[in-house]
């Protein structure tokens, strides 16, 4: 029988063995909340974003960091086109929506592959937590790329995060590796404050509720690995045309459905740490 397949490449255990390292946290914050996905396309970036707007609006002090290097999606989503401005020695974040924000993608074309190996993602990491000048914040929300890689392993490592939860769509396919982005937490000591199940269904005009990427397996997941469900988030073609327009749903249909999903996560997060 063939031998089973690691979970985690050599290369990352070897970083996540050891002498665990000072965790530096991100100054002009209280709190740093990871939003993760251990796969792409489930809908972390919209998440993130419209969770940072609901703690807005429940009166938090947010920032929203977009940590996703090679898939920026911050400056599409809040439709920001300008550069943030330099002291000389720190960068300014730009403010939308009465949220400060940083992004890779504010800084290069939106349409330049960003072709950089580990030293240069490093690099823009420490910069964006330890080089921007965060203000007076409750919350800062950091949409981390997709996936359990180096990127991920160096910014959980590195910074001091105070929870994570963990985005996924209920096909196995991607809870596959929602097991493996658990694990890499767990390994890490970031407090998993729990899973989400994205686009679970839609209600149809019959009025029914259709669930076509399957049901069930994020909270299975959790149950698994003993995290909590924070609950479902259906899908709603409004959200995605407003995260496109540059003024996501929580911002501009605040009565939504969905968003009021939204506001029950933020006060859930509120209520935790404030």
């Amino acid at each position: 029988m063939p031998k089973e397949k690691p979970e985690l490449s050599d290369a990352m255990r070897k970083k996540m063995s050891g002498k665990k390292p000072e965790k530096n946290p991100i100054k002009g914050t209280k709190f740093t909340i990871a939003i993760s996905s251990a796969k792409g396309g489930v809908g972390k970036s919209t998440f993130a974003t419209n969770l940072a707007l609901a703690l807005k609006n429940i009166g938090c002090k947010v920032g929203l960091l977009d940590a996703d290097i090679y898939g920026p999606s911050i400056p599409k989503m809040f439709g920001i086109n300008e550069k943030p401005k330099s002291d000389g020695e720190k960068l300014e974040p730009i403010k939308k929506y009465n949220i400060q924000c940083m992004s890779i993608g504010f800084l290069t074309d939106q349409e330049t592959p960003m072709i950089w190996r580990g030293p240069m993602v490093t690099s823009a990491i420490k910069t964006f937590t330890q080089k921007v000048n965060w203000q007076d914040l409750d919350f800062i929300i950091v949409d981390m790329p997709p996936g359990t890689g180096d990127t991920q392993l160096t910014f959980a490592q590195d910074i001091k995060m105070d929870g994570a939860i963990i985005v996924s769509t209920p096909q196995e396919v991607a809870l596959l590796d929602v097991k493996r982005g658990i694990k890499m937490f767990d390994k890490l000591g970031v407090k998993i404050l729990g899973l989400i199940d994205n686009m679970s269904f839609f209600i149809g005009d019959d009025g029914k509720k259709y669930k076509i990427f399957g049901e069930g397996g994020v909270k299975k997941t959790a149950d698994e690995f003993k995290k909590e469900f924070l609950g479902e988030i259906p899908i709603d073609p409004k959200v995605g045309k407003t995260g496109d327009e540059g003024m996501p749903i929580v911002e501009s249909d605040p009565t939504n459905e969905v968003s009021k999903i939204y506001l029950n996560f933020a006060n859930k997060i509120k209520s935790t740490y404030l």
